[in-house]
């Protein structure tokens, strides 16, 4: 996954973000609400709109077709497109030639040939294929449903994909395997373009995780433990507890009477990354929620969040998001009158 890209600029705006989304025949209705709903959330401190969704058709407004026994009347021609900051591409089981030949048909070129340069593209599941097929994609990471990924790689050899992860984010251009992981990439997007406070906040309204990252695995062998089969839930709770002390992976599998050797196979299968993997995650999360909702030193920060030292987070920050934590503070800052900011200390295991 790359995520060495800028992070979205918090700049102020005359109007929110514009997410137009692209409804095509076949479409999976589930999907096509993802956008709404996550971006729809989204909100600033004094609770205004942070994004504006659209959705648009390749053809004048009215009915497009689902894979469910529904229509959906949609509003907008493809003209709305132009008008996109980000455009998303949801799954379709009609793409015909994009799907069977990897091009486009005339209708669909036409409408993607309004898109303005540097609009930010993401596709969810197999949404991935117009991309591709728009040459959007050459010579750059993506992913796709994990059953479709061999096919979709066999279609575009110039495409770089990893079929075992939940997302790719390439800076301005950004895929995700099917369903929940759409949700995952975009509640990312919330996280990189407004930062932890304004995504958790939206992952709680919608009841979702506020944060699963795109590396881990998308297709896990056995994700619920078997019925009397010891799980790992209660030794990731353990750590969750003192991500500020230092966790030896010994001392999480003690928690589940597991030897280290069962609990790391145990752990994989269950969360699709190592522990040692996972732990870093959950450090790496909880200094980016300390930097933005409180006023202690980058120092401290690392101390906090487990890191041990300033420096040792500042390598971890910058391999999973590009930026340092002074530049990642600057960024995203909460303003002193967000609920976020009113306790200089976030209890541990938040």
């Amino acid at each position: 996954m790359t995520n060495r890209t800028a992070l979205g600029e918090r700049a102020s705006r005359t109007r929110p973000h514009r997410v137009v989304v692209l409804a095509l025949d076949g479409l999976l209705p589930f999907e096509l609400g993802i956008p709404q709903r996550i971006f729809g959330l989204a909100r600033d401190d004094r609770g205004r709109r942070l994004y504006e969704v659209v959705t648009c058709s390749v053809r004048p407004p009215g009915p497009v077709r689902t894979d469910a026994d529904f229509a959906i009347m949609v509003e907008n021609g493809p003209e709305a497109l132009a008008t996109a900051d980000t455009v998303v591409v949801p799954a379709s089981y009609e793409l015909g030639p994009v799907h069977e030949e990897g091009v486009l048909t005339e209708e669909l070129a036409a409408a993607l040939a309004r898109v303005r340069p540097g609009t930010r593209l993401v596709a969810i599941c197999t949404g991935g294929y117009v991309l591709a097929a728009a040459g959007h994609l050459d010579g750059r990471p993506a992913t796709t449903h994990w059953a479709s990924a061999e096919h979709f790689q066999r279609l575009f050899p110039k495409v770089r994909v990893d079929a075992d992860v939940l997302y790719v984010d390439d800076g301005d251009v950004l895929t995700s395997a099917g369903v929940a992981a759409g949700i995952d990439l975009c509640v990312h997007i919330v996280r990189r373009d407004h930062g932890t406070a304004v995504a958790n906040d939206v992952a709680r309204r919608t009841v979702v995780p506020p944060y699963r990252d795109g590396g881990q695995a998308q297709y896990i062998e056995r994700p619920v433990p078997e019925p009397r089969q010891a799980s790992t839930t209660g030794a990731r709770a353990w750590a969750l507890g003192r991500l500020h002390e230092p966790i030896r992976l010994r001392d999480m599998a003690a928690q589940e009477s597991m030897s280290v050797r069962t609990f790391t196979r145990r752990f994989r299968e269950e969360v699709g990354v190592s522990p040692g993997q996972w732990l870093i995650q959950q450090r790496v999360e909880r200094a980016r929620y300390l930097l933005e909702s409180t006023d202690l030193s980058v120092d401290q920060v690392a101390g906090e969040a487990g890191f041990g030292t300033a420096q040792s987070m500042r390598q971890h920050l910058q391999a999973a998001l590009g930026v340092t934590p002074t530049a990642y503070r600057r960024t995203f800052r909460v303003r002193g009158d967000h609920p976020a900011a009113a306790s200089s200390r976030a209890p541990h295991g938040r």
